[in-house]
């Protein structure tokens, strides 16, 4: 039987420690590598594949939830975290184990029996792990920047360097100063969670931000175009226009 290949991601060097520890004691476990920032964690499954990932959910630059929702095929996730009780409750709800800091040896065993026993039923983790994302998506507040990818690199978009999103069948399109990129989320979730003082959806396939709005015009009957301060055109649907109208006072 081929050893369970085990990445360990998390900001602090004593909770590395701690779970590397544990895992020594594992004649079944092999840690491929430790990382100590989502960055190098996001890099290192994808060049390692690993079996397993204890990670942290809380980390600087780039967070827990940020890494998986870039990774196409997580592998099985075990969550290393001080979140709080109401999150943790949905880990469990979706098959997805947690070790809520501080824990003991005891319950460190419990979560890697289940994640060995779902390695053996060769139990796909991504249906699992897009409604754990899901559910931490519907529960975050006002967005402050978003984490998008281009190829094995990732950047952090800060809000107010994003013009528009365009809807892209399954995906968005986010358009920002230093380019585009594709995120696959809904248009609903960045017209709830975009700062609603700073952005309109103004019609089902586009969401902009007010300050890069230069004019609306008519383009027809009934038929509206915004155009944005770099020359952009953008499609307004009746509805939209009439959020425009209220929002820009015109």
């Amino acid at each position: 039987m081929s050893k369970i290949r085990t990445l360990i991601i998390d900001d602090e060097h004593l909770a590395r420690q701690i779970i590397r520890g544990f895992l020594e004691e594992d004649d079944d476990v092999e840690i491929v590598r430790e990382c100590g920032d989502g960055f190098e964690g996001f890099k290192q499954i994808n060049e390692l594949n690993p079996d397993l990932v204890f990670l942290d959910v809380m980390m600087p630059k780039l967070t827990g939830f940020e890494m998986l929702e870039l990774i196409e095929k997580p592998p099985v996730i075990i969550f290393s975290t001080a979140y709080d009780e109401y999150a943790i409750k949905a880990f469990e709800q979706n098959a997805v184990d947690y070790l809520l800091k501080p824990y003991d040896k005891e319950r460190f065993v419990v979560a890697l029996e289940k994640a060995k026993a779902k390695l053996d039923t060769s139990q796909s983790t991504l249906t699992g792990m897009k409604e754990v994302i899901k559910q931490h998506q519907e529960k975050a507040e006002v967005l402050s920047r978003i984490a998008v990818r281009t190829g094995n690199k990732i950047n952090i978009l800060a809000i107010d360097q994003v013009r528009y999103i365009e809807a892209q069948d399954d995906y968005v399109k986010i358009y920002a100063d230093e380019g585009s990129f594709l995120k696959q989320q809904t248009m609903k979730y960045y017209e709830n969670h975009l700062p609603p003082d700073d952005f309109l959806r103004i019609h089902r396939s586009y969401i902009v931000r007010l300050k890069e709005v230069a004019r609306v015009e008519l383009m027809g009957k009934d038929t509206h175009v915004v155009f944005l301060n770099d020359g952009t055109q953008l499609a307004v649907s009746r509805s939209g226009y009439t959020r425009l109208k209220e929002v820009l006072g015109f």
